[in-house]
């Protein structure tokens, strides 16, 4: 049984841990340490969590099973005052993979964007990341694809890819 729950302030230790198990998982063979560790610190500092949090750029929810939490998301509905659901982040444990998870929680992701009247999906994936295939499986379509600077002299290198709902 999957649940997913609002997340708040209180649970940006929870998220960070995820992130730290996950993102040298999915982006080790991807990018560098250097950027790596750049990009953990843009995104997912205290200080960066909390904005996002504060100022509800992002939503956050937290991923549970019956006895932990296996992964967080965040969305933001009307994006860009269109009537899309951008999905900024969706990160689950490695362990949890394979098990079917990823779909129940896209599930969930379209519900809560009917609910606040998206007609699309939306969602940036590195143009190497393996999870490109589920994103296609579970239909979606690559729109566009952008290189988007960062700073450092950084990029990341994605495709936007969309689902009508």
């Amino acid at each position: 049984m999957i649940t997913i729950s609002e997340a708040g302030l209180g649970d940006i230790k929870i998220i960070q841990k995820i992130t730290n198990i996950t993102w040298p998982i999915t982006y080790g063979e991807i990018l560098s340490q250097e950027q790596l560790d750049y990009m953990l610190g843009l995104f997912y500092s205290d200080e960066a969590l909390a904005k996002q949090i504060e100022n509800k750029e992002q939503l956050f929810y937290l991923i549970s099973d019956s006895s932990s939490t296996i992964g967080f998301i965040g969305i933001e509905h009307n994006y860009k005052y269109e009537a899309i659901t951008k999905i900024h982040k969706i990160y689950l444990l490695p362990e949890t993979q394979g098990k079917g998870y990823g779909k129940i929680v896209f599930d969930s992701i379209e519900k809560l964007a009917l609910e606040n009247n998206s007609s699309a999906l939306s969602l940036n994936v590195n143009r190497f990341n393996t999870a490109l295939n589920f994103y296609k499986k579970i239909g979606f379509e690559i729109k566009e694809t952008v290189d988007i600077e960062i700073g450092n002299g950084y990029l990341m290198e994605d495709y936007v890819m969309g689902k009508t709902l």
